[in-house]
């Protein structure tokens, strides 16, 4: 599995790359890299096809994904949890915190880069390619924990419970931190090609710099 975390974000990493190359070899590039993308997210979509979640527990998890918040406590109670130890866990909240961070900066970032006239369609078509892979995986991780935190569905020691929930606590963690980096970048260079074409306007009217 972190082998498998280690090529998602390699991939990742070797797509973005092709925000910084040529214009016409990057049109290119990113649909070789589209094609890549959609062959790995198949694959990772095979691995989760062996199990079905709690109907209740799925489409918990389908709200928080959409950026309903407010069934936090009814995600945690609702579920059939294998002892208080596991259900109050202290990295739980955090994990559910780090999906309503990951939703909110993607969509604020991604409504700032449509507007940008100095990024290309191209470039935004790459840009939310990435924002669907991060937060298809980051769901994913929300299936996992229900799995996790359910006494009827993985025969596991409270320890292997807990363990389990760090992995994901862990792999949420690197995934905000790549989005910030990732979206950082991307406006880095949007404010580069800004000043380069003396469109300080849309710099200061997006990002709020002169």
């Amino acid at each position: 599995m972190k082998k498998l975390i280690l090529l998602m974000f390699t991939l990742t990493i070797t797509l973005y790359a092709s925000l910084l190359r040529g214009q016409s070899h990057e049109t290119q590039q990113l649909i070789l890299n589209w094609e890549k993308l959609q062959t790995l997210e198949k694959m990772l979509d095979n691995m989760y096809m062996g199990y079905k979640i709690l109907d209740k527990g799925y489409n918990t998890i389908k709200k928080i994904a959409e950026g309903d918040y407010s069934i936090h406590q009814a995600f945690l109670d609702g579920l059939m949890a294998v002892n208080p130890s596991v259900r109050n866990y202290k990295r739980i909240p955090f994990i559910i915190e780090y999906q309503k961070l990951l939703i909110a900066e993607y969509k604020r970032a991604l409504s700032r880069f449509k507007n940008d006239p100095n990024l290309t369609i191209d470039e935004i078509f790459y840009i939310e390619s990435v924002y669907k892979f991060i937060i298809q995986a980051s769901v994913r991780n929300l299936d996992d924990l229900a799995m996790i935190i359910t006494a009827t569905k993985l025969r596991m020691s409270d320890d292997e419970r807990m363990r389990a929930i760090d992995n994901i606590f862990y792999d949420m963690e690197n995934r905000m931190v790549f989005l910030r980096g990732f979206n950082n970048d991307t406006r880095l260079l949007a404010i580069q090609r800004a000043f380069a074409n003396n469109d300080q306007q849309t710099v200061k009217k997006l990002y709020g710099t002169n």
